[in-house]
């Protein structure tokens, strides 16, 4: 909206011309969405608490949790208007790409909404119905897959890029569709099983956000995709607009959302960050690293997978209770300690899955 106000100021005042800026716009998105995050946190928990929707404690988990319940959550709301507000301001708004992560983060933020709204305000342990929601999580993915699909414009759009691989880049055809499925909808799932601990998903997802506006910029760069051996994507550019706009307002949430937590993002912030992340890695194609980089996300998700496997088919534990963080708790770390530690770890693998741009 400001890159076309500026465009006609711009005839009478050559100042203007700033706004043309990729970088000068990212970074004033980041700092938008954290000020206005900032600004908006107190009156949303405020009113979260007025709501009284507060969070619900599960008696099987550590014992330390129990006075967590009650804390406000579906704070997650503050992150999706944050990232609207800010995207909306700074991104230019003739691009296809901007409207898909905007149209993903509001559509899965909808269903994490009734998802919340049924657990804390109706009072229903379940939420919604987990077939319900996965099948409104399909939708919403396949039908990016298939936009995106039958409107790329070019082959490097729908290619698959392998890490440590430069010669080999093959066309996906309609395999396309099923992979952009399966890493938004499992993208979303990992995000919402890390959401256990105060600061636990933001701090990751900040990181991963910020990672892939590095890649959204390198990718709608002619001369480094070029370099780097990575598709050529011109839309991929404003994505970058978009993902530090999700890192300022994770910032401001963290800032609300660090131990002892003020306020819980729920299912409404899980299941739209995850739904982003998974989206920006598709539409930068870049599957393999949100892996690599978003490895704590896979992590939580896989000890989940092992722990409900290994009980079904021999009647036993792999871990004290999954998600994995909460099974270092059991071992009797504190909840501070299972949080940063799992800080390092991801930044550590943000940082080796951007040193495999270089490798390749």
């Amino acid at each position: 909206m400001l890159v076309w106000f500026a465009g006609y100021l711009e005839h009478y005042y050559r100042a203007f011309a700033l706004f043309d800026y990729l970088s000068f716009r990212a970074i004033m998105s980041l700092l938008t969405a954290l000020t206005f995050g900032l600004w908006l946190g107190p009156k949303v928990i405020r009113r979260l608490q007025q709501l009284q929707i507060g969070q619900t404690v599960r008696n099987d988990g550590p014992k330390t949790h129990l006075s967590k319940s009650g804390t406000p959550t579906m704070g997650g709301l503050m992150i999706l208007a944050s990232v609207f507000l800010s995207t909306l301001l700074w991104a230019k708004l003739d691009n296809s790409y901007v409207w898909i992560m905007l149209y993903v983060m509001g559509s899965f933020g909808l269903v994490g909404f009734v998802d919340d709204y049924r657990k804390v305000v109706r009072k229903n342990t379940d939420g919604l119905i987990a077939r319900w929601k996965y099948f409104w999580q399909s939708m919403i993915a396949l039908s990016v897959g298939l936009f995106i699909f039958f409107n790329a414009d070019s082959p490097a759009q729908t290619q698959l890029v392998l890490p440590f691989i430069k010669e080999l880049m093959p066309q996906l055809g309609w395999l396309f569709i099923p992979l952009t499925y399966f890493v938004i909808v499992g993208s979303s799932n990992a995000v919402n099983l890390t959401d256990g601990l105060d600061g636990l998903a933001i701090m990751p997802s900040v990181m991963v956000a910020s990672a892939f506006a590095l890649l959204a910029w390198l990718t709608g760069n002619s001369h480094f995709s070029e370099y780097l051996f990575i598709p050529y994507v011109p839309q991929a550019s404003e994505l970058v607009v978009v993902c530090t706009a999700l890192a300022g307002a994770g910032l401001a949430f963290l800032w609300f959302n660090t131990y002892p937590a003020q306020v819980f993002m729920g299912d409404v912030g899980s299941l739209s960050i995850g739904a982003a992340l998974g989206t920006v890695a598709v539409l930068v194609r870049q599957e393999f690293l949100l892996v690599i980089m978003g490895g704590v996300f896979v992590i939580e998700t896989v000890s989940v997978i092992l722990q409900v496997g290994s009980f079904k088919l021999r009647g036993q534990r792999i871990f004290r209770m999954a998600p994995i963080h909460h099974h270092y708790e059991l071992k009797g770390w504190p909840e501070t300690r299972v949080i940063v530690r799992f800080w390092i770890i991801s930044l550590i693998l943000v940082l080796i899955g951007l040193v495999t741009l270089k490798v390749r």
